[in-house]
């Protein structure tokens, strides 16, 4: 019997999976035979007699015949609204064709209430049926209320909300809100109003939550617009994408964005990209968090460009790394032209950020890139790409730490580790079961492999 198991409770299981390789993702990274659910929770795990005594008239018994348990998939960061509207299309996918960001014909924009849920319940939908059970949305709010997508205004929150009120998300959701333009210039004093004035809809518990602010810092490596310590290969440095009229006022303005929005009580998540902005955030971070001592669990998404001074910064404050592999296998070539080889060691740097000591999560940014999480881990442990080159080998990942970094870690980003994230007693029902078993299928074949079952809450939201 697993350490956080109890037996107090005889009544028989609604539901027994038995036979199979439960990977818990605990903290020891236990693995079980079988599962145990009733009302919604998880009753019991551990080996197959441990589990019988649970099977009642009642129960439905799922025979797993070798196949593999995991916890619901976290994916961290990823527009719900805005897949809804793209899928099956992707960023990348456009930009490999040679497309703009919508693929020549832009998407029709969002106008309403209906097509803005309709968009949500399409990405319900389909996260159910790749076993995600969980997503943050990164930004919505009134800086894009006039946006041309209409996938990320503030009207968007409320829909999230309401759909949660009513019963009919599929998925947890957590959002942050946005008081600037998505991928685009913001300033401080439309932060300040934002965090002054704004009232995003209440949490519905267990299921909406706005846990914060989403920050732009600067824009990406490959576009000469990451703000770098490092020269890039034409002399520029880059910049940030926050107001100002010199460097040192767009810089002084992005530190009070942050110490504005931890001091109202929010987590801050900052798209921070060039070496220069990620150190410039971390460090504002870790003086934020020393004034007050509270654990904000604030993050940096993406961090192309970290160096080790940087992680070590990060881990000291309790800052995350939030991060997409597959941008820099299908990217690296692009970054090696804005800023030459030197600059490899220091790119997407996973390993280093859990030698030291970093919370990692990995996510998708769908739809820049699919939401398919398996994608993902394959890309993780291999760092391969869809040409079969392998993009920053050092980096690679375990497959027990590329799992966790879909499922516990981003649970710890939520702030909801004790009762999702991982299968263990009393924590809520959410899993996948894949139609293999993981330890047996190679990484690159991972993909291809079916989620067969999708629970969220003790009901089962997808089935083959």
């Amino acid at each position: 019997m697993l350490p956080n198991d109890s037996r107090h409770d005889a009544a028989p299981a609604d539901v027994v999976m038995t036979g199979g390789k439960v990977h818990t993702v605990d903290v020891a990274d236990t693995l079980a035979e079988s599962i145990a659910i009733t009302g919604g929770r998880i009753t019991r795990v551990g080996t197959e007699d441990e589990i019988s005594s649970l099977i009642g008239p009642g129960t439905r018994v799922i025979p797993l015949r070798g196949r593999s348990v995991l916890p619901g998939i976290n994916d961290s960061h990823l527009h719900g609204v805005w897949l809804g509207q793209m899928w099956p299309s992707t960023l990348m996918e456009q930009m490999a064709g040679g497309h703009d960001h919508h693929g020549g014909e832009p998407a029709a924009r969002l106008e309403t209430r209906e097509a803005r849920r309709g968009a949500i319940l399409r990405t319900a939908e389909l996260l159910s049926s790749l076993g995600i059970t969980s997503y943050t949305e990164p930004g919505l709010g009134p800086g894009e209320d006039e946006g041309a997508t209409g996938c990320f205004g503030s009207a968007a929150l409320r829909d999230y909300a309401d759909l949660a009120a009513e019963g009919l998300l599929t998925t947890r959701v957590t959002a942050l809100m946005l008081f600037g333009e998505l991928d685009g210039a913001s300033s401080l004093s439309g932060v300040l109003e934002g965090l002054r004035d704004f009232v995003p809809p209440a949490d519905v518990p267990g299921w909406f939550r706005v846990a914060g602010v989403k920050i732009f810092g600067d824009g990406i490596p490959p576009m000469r617009n990451a703000w770098m310590d490092e020269p890039y290969t034409d002399g520029t440095h880059g910049g940030l994408l926050v107001e100002g009229d010199s460097e040192a006022e767009r810089e002084a303005a992005l530190i009070a964005m942050i110490d504005a929005a931890h001091a109202a009580g929010h987590q801050v998540a900052v798209h921070a990209t060039g070496s220069r902005t990620t150190r410039t955030v971390a460090n504002a971070f870790g003086a934020a968090v020393a004034r007050d001592g509270r654990d904000a669990r604030h993050y940096i998404i993406h961090g192309d460009v970290i160096s080790s001074a940087t992680l070590a910064t990060m881990a000291a404050a309790g800052v995350g790394l939030n991060t997409q592999v597959g941008i820099p296998v299908a990217t690296e070539h692009m970054l090696l032209g804005a800023l030459g080889a030197d600059i490899l060691p220091q790119t997407w740097p996973t390993r280093d950020a859990l030698v030291a000591g970093v919370k990692l999560c990995l996510s998708s940014d769908s739809p820049v890139l699919t939401p398919d999480w398996r994608v993902g881990v394959a890309q993780a442990v291999t760092r391969r790409g869809l040409d079969g080159g392998v993009r920053g080998a050092a980096q690679r990942l375990a497959l027990a730490e590329a799992l966790r970094a879909y499922t516990i870690t981003p649970a710890w980003q939520d702030g909801a580790e004790s009762w999702k994230g991982s299968l263990e007693a009393g924590k809520v029902a959410d899993l996948c079961v894949l139609d293999a078993d993981l330890l047996d299928v190679e990484p690159d074949a991972l993909p291809q492999v079916p989620v067969a079952l999708t629970m969220v809450d003790g009901r089962v939201v997808h089935e083959i």
